[in-house]
């Protein structure tokens, strides 16, 4: 089996982040700019790097762009702000070979900020629609076959760049384990991820709660309320200082039922003038 990291990075104007990542393996790099299209290889050792710089935005459609050119047989997600670890294909390549009924295997990548920290998983097991929005785009390295053979993408409306902030790696385990994939989990570490600067995140204001309660919606319209009142308190620690529960609340549920009744864009437009 061959290992290749797809990366998503924008605006890049040399190689120096490719070298500052430690890639071992073929990668197929998207480079979202916003003057140009190319394309071009290189070749470190007996891995191939292949390059294109595309006019695009947005992260979903950056992740569809290398998922519709991919090569290897086992894929893994990637930032431009990742470290990989020197043994990460054997890591990759045993666990496949010893968990072979997974599709998808979830492995560590510990954060280096303290204020932003990744999961820390200790063991393997199945995930399942109760436990899999724990996990983020850098932990998940798949059998390329599976995903393409159930049709399955990212979607366009959320991540870094798009209308709607973070939830598009959420809803791509979802759709995953929607349509019958078995995803597990892996504690052995491939990468040490940054997470200096977010893309998205400005902070839990009005619009942090809009995009949550659409992203609800959009993950499911029956459970949306349950998600909502479950997000709002185990989170409530790390927004207290910036919202208030009520308002907090009552931005989520406009962005749940706006979403439901096909009205989102409206009241999206009203909530990024406060």
């Amino acid at each position: 089996m061959k290992v290749e990291v797809l990366l998503s990075t924008m605006n890049q104007k040399n190689d120096k982040f490719i070298e500052s990542m430690n890639l071992q393996t073929d990668t197929l790099v998207i480079n979202q700019t916003n003057n140009k299209f190319a394309y071009r290889e290189l070749f470190k050792e007996s891995s191939k790097i292949r390059i294109f710089s595309m006019q695009e935005k947005g992260i979903g459609l950056s992740r569809n762009s290398a998922l519709m050119r991919a090569e290897g047989d086992i894929c893994l997600l990637a930032d431009d702000d990742m470290v990989y670890n020197p043994k990460y294909e054997n890591i990759i390549l045993e666990a496949f070979n010893s968990q072979p009924n997974a599709d998808i295997i979830l492995f560590n990548v510990p954060s280096s900020n303290e204020n932003r920290p990744t999961v820390n998983i200790k063991t393997i097991r199945r995930v399942r629609n109760y436990n899999f929005m724990r996990y983020g785009a850098v932990n998940i390295a798949f059998r390329k076959n599976s995903i393409w053979n159930a049709n399955i993408s990212f979607s366009l409306l959320f991540g870094g760049g798009a209308r709607y902030s973070a939830g598009e790696d959420s809803l791509f385990l979802f759709e995953c384990l929607r349509k019958g994939l078995r995803i597990e989990t892996n504690p052995k570490e491939i990468a040490v991820v940054n997470q200096e600067e977010s893309t998205w995140f400005e902070g839990y204001n009005d619009k942090y709660f809009f995009d949550k309660g659409v992203f609800f919606a959009a993950l499911s319209k029956n459970l949306s309320l349950l998600l909502v009142i479950q997000f709002l308190l185990r989170k409530y620690r790390l927004y207290k200082r910036d919202n208030t529960v009520p308002n907090a609340l009552s931005m989520m549920l406009k962005g749940m039922n706006n979403f439901k009744k096909g009205e989102v864009d409206v009241l999206d437009k009203q909530t990024k003038k406060n």
